[in-house]
C-alpha cells in the first residue's frame, strides 16, 4: 500500500542536475544559456522512485554552485525546519544542488537543522542529458536513503555514487570525474548497493542538527567572514586589506600545520588586537590543526580537520552566539 511507504520531500536549489544540454556528448558549458529543469521534471525521470516513497517536490531557486550565498542557506534552512515541523510525517527530505559547493550547504544544514530525521544533499556530475549521467541513480539512490530508518540520527548525509559520506567530512575531490565525492582518510559512511538498501558501517561523532545551537530561524543576515589562502612567499596585501576591513571573522588555510609565512602572520596578530576572530585550518586537504600554546595565548582558534571553506562556515555560526575566542574554540571541538 502506497500510504505505507515514507513520505519524501525533494527541494530544488539548481545546479547540473537542473541543467540540459545537446547533444548528448555535451559535458561541459551546458547550462550557458541552455534549458534548465526543476525537481518536478527529474522525478519524473524515474517513475520507479513510486515504489520506495511518497514524493513531494519544491523547486526553491535555479541557483549554480556558489550562488546560494547567506540568504539562499537561510532560506533553505527555514523550509527545511518548517517541513519537519509542521508535517510530523515526513520521514526526510532531499536536497538536489550543484556540486562545486554542495558540501558547504551540506555542512550548513548539517549544523542549522533542527531535527534528526534524515536530510540528503546529492546532485550529478553529468547533466540528465549528457551520455552516462548519474542523475536519476543518485536521486532515486537519495530518496530511498532520506526514506529510511537507517539513516535517521546520522546528520546530513551526501549521496553520489551509491556511496553515503558525512556533510562534515565530505569534500569533492576531483573537478569532472563522477566518482568525485569522498572523505579521504576518513572513508564514508556506507553505501546503497543495487540492492538499493541502505547499509552504514560507521556514524558520524561529532554533534550535529539538533545537538547544536545554531538557530538561524529569525536571522536574515550572517557575520561577514573571509577566507586568506597561505602559500609560499606571500604577502601581507590580501590580509591586511581584510584587517583593514574589520571584518569580524577570518579563516586561513595555512600551509601544512598551521604555517602562514611572517608576513601574514603579524597581520594575523593585529587583527586579534582588533578583536577579529582568526581560525587557522590547513590547506593539505586532511588532518588537523593543534591548538599550539601561541595560539592559545593569542587567542587564534585552531580548527581542528575542517577544511577552510567548512571552517568559514562553522564560524559565521558561532559569531551570531559568541566573539570570545575560547568558546569559539569549544565550538570547534565539537562541531
Amino acid at each position: 500500500m502506497t500510504e505505507n511507504l515514507p513520505l519524501v520531500w525533494v527541494l530544488g536549489t539548481g545546479g547540473t542536475i537542473a541543467a540540459w544540454g545537446a547533444p548528448r556528448l555535451t559535458f561541459f558549458e551546458y547550462g550557458v544559456p541552455g534549458k534548465r529543469l526543476d525537481v518536478h521534471d527529474n522525478l519524473k525521470r524515474i517513475p520507479e522512485v513510486e515504489q520506495f516513497a511518497r514524493v513531494k517536490a519544491d523547486h526553491l531557486v535555479q541557483a549554480g554552485s556558489g550562488s546560494l550565498g547567506d540568504s539562499g542557506w537561510l532560506m533553505l534552512t527555514k523550509k527545511i525546519n518548517n517541513l519537519f515541523e509542521k508535517d510530523p510525517d515526513i520521514s526526510g527530505i532531499v536536497v538536489t544542488h550543484g556540486t562545486s559547493s554542495l558540501e558547504e550547504t551540506a555542512y550548513w544544514l548539517n549544523l542549522t537543522v533542527k531535527s534528526e530525521k534524515p536530510v540528503v544533499v546529492t546532485g550529478t556530475m553529468r547533466p540528465p542529458s549528457a551520455m552516462g549521467t548519474e542523475s536519476d541513480n543518485n536521486l532515486l539512490g537519495s530518496i530511498i536513503l532520506a526514506g529510511s530508518k537507517e539513516a535517521q540520527g546520522m546528520g546530513v548525509t551526501v549521496m553520489l555514487n551509491d556511496e553515503i559520506n558525512a556533510a562534515r567530512e565530505v569534500t569533492k575531490q576531483n573537478s569532472y570525474r563522477i566518482q568525485t565525492f569522498g572523505t579521504r582518510e576518513l572513508g564514508f559512511l556506507g553505501y546503497l548497493d543495487s540492492d538499493l538498501k541502505p547499509m552504514f558501517y560507521r556514524r558520524p561523532t561529532r554533534k550535529h542538527t539538533h545537538q547544536t545551537p545554531f538557530d538561524v530561524n529569525d536571522m536574515d543576515t550572517l557575520p561577514q567572514v573571509d577566507v586568506l589562502y597561505s602559500y609560499e612567499g606571500a604577502s601581507d596585501l590580501q590580509a591586511r586589506a581584510l584587517v583593514d576591513a574589520e571584518i569580524p571573522g577570518i579563516v586561513v588555510g595555512s600551509m601544512g600545520p598551521g604555517a602562514v609565512g611572517e608576513q601574514v602572520n603579524n597581520v594575523l596578530l593585529d587583527a586579534r588586537k582588533k578583536g577579529i576572530i582568526v581560525v587557522i585550518t590547513t590547506r593539505a586537504g586532511a588532518g588537523r590543526i593543534i591548538r599550539t600554546s601561541v595560539y592559545e595565548n593569542e587567542g587564534i582558534v585552531a580548527g581542528d580537520n575542517l577544511s577552510p571553506q567548512k571552517a568559514r562556515i562553522l564560524l559565521k555560526l558561532a559569531l551570531t552566539i559568541t566573539t570570545d575566542p575560547e568558546e569559539i574554540q569549544k565550538m570547534f571541538n565539537v562541531y
